[in-house]
């Protein structure tokens, strides 16, 4: 296995893994040398996983086969038609071989790859051996089906003619053909088990011979059971572990599975897209103990269950539509042949094991495992027809422009969005008038999202300021350039925040502005229409004057009925609209209104808390209390720290005694601390007259 480094890419469906061992990145065909040359630079492309070197194809890949002993891959494909023989023991090509036509259909006739028939598209049928071409024929009509009869060397040949031709290889010569009721025969079999041929024809229907007696044995229309009009048999293929089933695979995508002791079908299943079916197997896992079907058409290919019709799983390729199928025996490693260069491998490990050449698979697919697919064609873009003929580009159609592919063409990319332009010339105008937009939206989100950082004091101001100036900035901008700019604002900017003037006010707590001070309130008066907690304040500490029609109405009110108390409600109402007069409530909810405290929590509380919690703040004193008062004036009550100190140096113990000192404890001094008390003057504090004499020491 050739791995360069990459990964292996992996899915789920329906709970059943599915690795995709390599058709992960391959070139274009038609690059030249020198692109080929610079992929040596591409990461993605150097980061594939190969598991049989040079397993590809130039264009496309039909058929594809393995040899009954396992040791070989044949394979077809085009263009030009050719063959090729991977050798599995050394996971590479063994031997490509070309061929005059493209190749139909082929059988391998012996255990490995010496003997090899192919049908060809010109009604030929070529023989080959282990060194090349050996023997070539035509049949009188364009084949569609070839089999091969290992008991009597018979190759059975299906073409467009209602008679099923006989080739004896032993003899090298035609034999009667086995003549059947369709118009013409699509799909030839045989099973393995017991030597029926089955032949699915045109008009839906299947015929069995015996090729003792030569003769058919039996017909079943399998258009009648599947309910579909004009449908045709696309595959047939016979179970070979009994030998008592066989499956039919219809034009319209569903697959018959018939006992053969029984006219009628044992179940029916709808592939759900209406394609035909192109390749039947029964597929025998060590998984479970009955065998799985395996139904292909252009689209999936679908693993289910013949006793339940329950999927298992399925496989989808992406990169081309499906040709046929390649399973190894009791093994759950999958070839696909598809309309692309690349030849893909899958791996199901819950279909059985890896093969003995690669048993390694199975730990290499988790260890490796990705999730991510990569793109094969990057610098080209895939246009139908429809597309090309949008785009006036016609004439190209044949040309070295366009690369025919599948039911399109790829296109360079370049080459396209010229031609893009060409065919919608305003295009380009609606596109930069769109770009436009986008950058003023992505330019208007990012006012809105940028994060500034305001200064921990006096922020609500610094916010308004920014506001301010964003907002400025917006109307210069969508003013146009005949319009007359207008003076500068004289008013305070954002500039004043990196002014080193007024760094203070946004750095030292005593110029924070109290919007809650009566100054500020004086000054700004709509500021106190704003605030939220003065009227519930005021609701709370001061209690509405009831205007003297009110008195009077309240005399009154004894005698009223019940219509004239539904009157006083809505004269209450427009009343609700007028100024009012509030008086404080007493001295505790004045106090606490000036200290713009609410109430409301401490009055909630029972009458016990109420009282334990007044003495515990009277007992507490009341010194550097801050106190508000009417106008602004502040109160507060402190006691000065050097008169406190003083008074407790003063304090004389209770018991008369003086504190312990040194002396008594009888300790002596220290000698820097006696040269300390010698240089002040001795004990005595006196200064010393005498004058010392002496000899200074040398």
């Amino acid at each position: 296995m050739a791995s360069y480094g990459g990964k292996i890419n992996s899915t789920s469906i329906n709970g059943v893994k599915l690795y995709s061992i390599s058709g992960q990145r391959s070139p274009a065909s038609w690059l030249t040398p020198k692109k080929l040359k610079s992929l040596r630079k591409d990461k993605g492309y150097l980061q594939r996983v190969d598991l049989i070197q040079d397993f590809r194809f130039e264009t496309a890949t039909t058929k594809i086969k393995v040899t009954a002993d396992g040791d070989y891959v044949v394979a077809s494909g085009i263009y030009p038609p050719q063959v090729k023989v991977y050798e599995l023991r050394e996971l590479s090509l063994k031997f490509e071989r070309h061929l005059v036509s493209e190749i139909i259909d082929f059988q391998v006739l012996s255990d490995d790859y010496s003997k090899i028939a192919f049908l060809c598209a010109d009604r030929s049928i070529c023989l080959h051996a282990k060194y090349g071409s050996y023997y070539s024929l035509r049949i009188p009509r364009m084949g569609r089906d070839i089999a091969y009869d290992c008991w009597s060397c018979d190759l059975f040949c299906a073409a467009s003619y209602p008679d099923l031709y006989r080739i004896n290889l032993e003899q090298g010569r035609f034999l009667s053909s086995l003549s059947t009721q369709s118009p013409a025969i699509n799909v030839v079999s045989r099973s393995a088990l017991h030597g029926l041929v089955a032949c699915g024809g045109e008009d839906g229907s299947v015929e069995c011979f015996d090729m003792r007696k030569k003769t058919a044995i039996g017909r079943i229309s399998a258009a009648a059971h599947s309910g579909d009009i004009d449908q045709e048999v696309t595959s047939l293929q016979f179970e070979d572990i009994h030998g008592y089933q066989m499956a039919v695979g219809s034009s319209t995508g569903k697959i018959l599975i018939y006992d053969m002791r029984m006219s009628n079908p044992v179940r029916i299943k709808d592939h759900m897209y209406g394609s035909p079916i192109l390749d039947i197997k029964w597929h025998q896992t060590l998984n479970s103990a009955e065998p799985k079907m395996i139904s292909t058409d252009c689209h999936v290919i679908r693993i289910w269950d013949p006793e339940t019709g329950d999927n298992m799983t399925s496989i989808e390729p992406s990169t081309g539509a499906i040709n046929d199928v390649c399973l190894f025996r009791e093994s759950g490693l999958l070839l696909a042949a598809l309309d692309c260069s690349q030849i893909p491998v899958y791996f199901i490990p819950a279909l059985g094991p890896a093969p003995k050449w690669c048993s390694y698979l199975e730990n290499l697919t988790e260890e490796m495992e990705e999730g991510s697919l990569t793109s094969i064609y990057d610098d080209y873009k895939f246009l139908t027809k429809k597309d090309i003929e949008q785009l006036n580009l016609t004439h190209l159609i044949g040309s070295n422009l366009l690369r025919a592919y599948m039911h399109g063409f790829f296109i360079d990319y370049r080459l396209y969005k010229k031609a893009q332009a060409l065919a919608d010339p305003f295009a380009y105008d609606a596109y930069m008038e769109k770009r436009k937009q986008e950058k003023i939206e992505a330019e208007r989100a990012s006012r809105i999202t940028i994060k500034r950082k305001l200064p921990k004091v006096n922020r609500l101001l610094a916010a308004h300021l920014l506001e301010n100036e964003e907002t400025k900035q917006a109307e210069q901008e969508n003013v146009g350039e005949g319009t007359i700019k207008k003076k500068k604002n004289k008013g305070l900017t954002s500039d004043i925040l990196r002014d080193e003037r007024f760094k203070a006010m946004f750095e030292d707590k005593d110029f924070e502005i109290d919007e809650q001070s009566a100054e500020y309130l004086s000054l700004h008066p709509l500021a106190q229409q704003a605030t939220k907690k003065r009227p519930s304040l005021i609701e709370e500490h001061f209690e509405p004057i009831l205007q003297d029609d009110e008195g009077n109405s309240d005399s009154e009110g004894l005698a009223t009925s019940e219509d004239d108390f539904e009157k006083d409600k809505e004269e209450e109402k427009k009343n609700s609209k007028r100024v009012r007069l509030y008086e404080v409530r007493d001295e505790r909810h004045a106090e606490a209104f000036m200290n713009q405290v609410s109430l409301v929590k401490e009055d909630a509380l029972p009458l016990g808390e109420r009282v334990a919690a007044l003495q515990q703040q009277q007992s507490f004193t009341k010194h550097d209390v801050v106190r508000f008062g009417p106008g602004g004036s502040r109160e507060i009550s402190f006691v000065p720290r050097r008169c406190s100190k003083k008074q407790d140096d003063n304090e004389e113990p209770q018991d008369g005694k003086l504190r312990r000192g040194i002396r008594p404890l009888g300790l002596k001094l220290d000698k820097s601390e006696f040269l300390a008390r010698v240089k002040h003057g001795g004990r005595g504090g006196g200064r010393g007259r005498g004058r010392g004499r002496g000899k200074v020491p040398r």
